[in-house]
């Protein structure tokens, strides 16, 4: 399959790095397919036996995660893409903290269909069978403890999916948060409980830009507030996990992103003050018309290479935050560096037979086992001080426990 992608000023899509990335770090060559499509044209062999799954780093937080599907339906929104009668749908994960797990299967990183699709758009079918599994227990009953959770919801970045920062839900979900992720369709890899497997659009006329996922994130506030409020947003009112409804707090939300994920959370906090603190992930926060107007509430950039030195739209949306806010970068690391990406491809690069040196092109120089630590600990500590009031000093100045990450003035 091919796709004509969303291409940021550095030239590159999420798919776009991946298929590079791991057609570079097989010593492959790339195929230039008609528009900036990329695919191995060999498949290299697998140095370990073919039973080996890649391993997500579990979260650290005292509960165990539940995780259910939810598939919605916005009916404000007609979908043109679709045709006549049909309105945006999406598929969306929701993530809690739950209890009595051990009967539940945990969730894949991926489904089945969508891992696959995802994996032969850039030519590495093979791996299909390596997907890793997730610390989420699919359909397991909420951890009730008498007071409702504070909920962060998630936007992906161009041409990736909802699962890409499981790392960071799984551990937001086990210290205590609701936490929804969101696959944007026509611009992600997703199943719908009919078997539809989707892939990125090639229509340039999908909804794909920054603002469509920003009203992707304001629609599932409102599906937020239907769970509140007792009532099951689902399109197909599928049954949910017991103690789903009514347990989360509309009044404490939060949002983060990557990439193009990051600049749909901020057009989304701008225009929609239910998001009471937003984070990005390396965003390049570039639209068109460009975002504008003063924020007020509390916003935190990690950045790359997306860095006010270098992006003028960064800096300016910068120049706009009123409230709390605080940028920080990690040394080493590069634009996929935040996300699961920084454990998974040290695992491929061993499989696939990488150098170090080939791993260090498509990762950066960060250390791995670093990197995953940063992104447990630093948005758990935004969320846990603006959401629930809880201040500790991780976000105060440098920490001994993270010497790659600086404090940009």
């Amino acid at each position: 399959m091919t796709t004509t992608p969303f291409i940021s000023r550095k030239g590159m899509t999420r798919r776009g790095m991946l298929g590079a990335a791991l057609a570079a770090g097989a010593a492959v060559p790339l195929a230039a397919a008609a528009g900036p499509a990329w695919a191995a044209q060999t498949a290299p062999a697998l140095t370990a036996p073919a039973a080996t799954r890649l391993v997500l780093p579990g979260p650290t937080g005292p509960y165990p995660v539940g995780t259910v599907q939810l598939h919605l339906v916005d009916r404000s929104r007609p979908d043109g893409i679709a045709g006549p009668g049909h309105f945006r749908e999406l598929m969306a994960t929701l993530w809690y903290p739950a209890r009595n797990v051990d009967r539940y299967p945990v969730a894949p990183w991926m489904p089945a269909g969508a891992f696959q699709a995802f994996l032969a758009d850039v030519g590495f079918d093979e791996l299909a069978s390596l997907g890793p599994l997730t610390a989420g227990h699919m359909g397991a009953p909420v951890r009730r403890s008498g007071r409702r959770l504070p909920v962060v919801v998630f936007s992906h970045g161009a041409h990736s999916h909802q699962g890409d920062h499981t790392v960071v839900v799984q551990e937001l979900a086990s210290h205590g948060y609701a936490v929804v992720t969101v696959a944007h369709q026509y611009d992600t890899y997703t199943e719908f409980p009919d078997g539809r497997v989707a892939v990125p659009s090639r229509d340039r006329q999908a909804p794909t830009l920054p603002g469509d996922f920003a009203a992707d994130l304001r629609f599932l506030l409102d599906c937020v507030e239907q769970l509140a409020a007792g009532r099951n947003p689902d399109a197909g009112h599928r049954q949910l996990p017991a103690g789903l409804l009514g347990s989360l707090d509309p009044r404490r939300i939060g949002a983060f992103g990557w990439s193009k994920g990051g600049t749909a959370t901020a057009c989304a906090m701008l225009a929609d003050e239910r998001i009471r603190a937003g984070l990005s992930l390396d965003a390049p926060m570039q639209m068109n018309p460009p975002l504008t107007g003063d924020l007020h509430r509390p916003f935190m950039m990690m950045t790359a290479e997306f860095t006010r030195d270098t992006d003028p739209e960064a800096a300016a949306f910068w120049s706009h935050l009123r409230g709390w806010r605080l940028n920080v970068q990690a040394k080493g690391a590069v634009h996929i560096s935040y996300g699961d990406n920084e454990a998974l491809f040290p695992q491929v690069a061993k499989l696939l037979g990488w150098s170090g040196q080939q791993l260090q092109d498509v990762i950066g120089t960060l250390d791995p086992d670093q990197a995953m630590k940063i992104q447990q600990a630093y948005p758990l500590a935004f969320f846990d001080t603006h959401l629930r009031h809880r201040r500790g000093h991780l976000l105060d100045g440098p920490s001994s426990a993270f010497p790659a990450v600086t404090y940009l003035p």
